[in-house]
């Protein structure tokens, strides 16, 4: 009886290990190094920079070599799934030396970390999210009227524009300043806020939360599917899993992050210091 309970309890406490060691996971926050500008704020020309300048190239591979003291065995990246492929191809492209980086924080340091640490491909996880079809039928379906409103007020509305955010720093004091301020609890709280004003306020006749409702599809359940992407990433316990994303992103992730029993969120200006 006494060696039964003894077993038991061993196997209790091996269950119980196995459960409590999570996966490490870094968030890292960005701003699109190719400006593609398909975001609601636009960033003008004359505040762009070109990363493929030698100044920035340098500042990109010390950024990466600061990030690779995590030494990732996973990384995932702001593409959608259906280019699979075709980043499978450009990534063996670049190992095969038959690639130049393209101007993308995927490229330019996921394929960089993908490569010293020999790993065979990056994931893509991204998602779009999911619209209730009353508001997809408004937003992208044959009621010109409707979707003009709601396109004025997202767009054209000064009262629903998005809290301007801190001035741009990779310009004065380079692209490390300015992924730490992106990755600075601060920073991650002030952009959440700004999905709780603009669109979000929207109402039409017959339905007062249409803006909570979009927001909801457009911005919540985007990052709740990414997140359900990489959740299916196949993992080993000792594996540490490299995010790179918009840092818009972080606000909703790295709380995901942080509650999941399945991973632990480290902090990622412990790494950028």
């Amino acid at each position: 009886m006494k060696l039964h309970f003894i077993i038991i309890l061993l196997f209790i406490q091996s269950f119980s290990s196995a459960n409590a060691q999570k996966v490490k996971v870094m968030t890292l926050g960005t701003f699109h190094f190719a400006f593609y500008n398909k975001d609601i704020q636009k960033t003008n020309t004359e505040d762009q920079i070109d990363v493929l300048e030698p100044r920035y190239q340098k500042e990109i591979e010390k950024i990466s070599g600061m990030i690779s003291k995590f030494r990732p065995t996973i990384i995932a990246i702001e593409v959608d799934p259906d280019q699979q492929s075709k980043t499978d191809s450009l990534y063996k492209a670049y190992l095969n030396g038959k690639h130049e980086l393209e101007r993308s924080e995927s490229q330019q340091i996921g394929f960089r970390l993908a490569k010293q640490f020999n790993l065979k491909s990056l994931f893509c996880v991204n998602d779009w999210g999911y619209l209730p079809s009353k508001i997809n039928n408004v937003v992208y379906g044959n009621d010109t009227i409707e979707k003009q409103k709601f396109m004025d007020f997202f767009y054209n509305n000064p009262d629903s524009l998005l809290i301007v955010e801190d001035e741009i720093l990779y310009k004065k004091e380079g692209i490390l300043a300015e992924l730490r301020n992106r990755n600075s609890e601060e920073f991650l709280k002030k952009d959440l806020g700004n999905y709780l004003i603009s669109i979000f306020k929207y109402e039409t006749a017959d339905n007062a939360f249409f803006g909570v409702d979009f927001t909801t599809g457009w911005w919540y359940n985007r990052n709740l599917r990414i997140f359900r992407n990489i959740q299916k990433i196949p993992t080993r316990p000792d594996d540490k899993i490299l995010v790179i994303y918009g840092s818009g992103h972080m606000n909703i992730l790295n709380t995901l992050f942080d509650a999941s029993p399945e991973y632990e969120l480290v902090s990622t200006n412990d790494y950028l210091k």
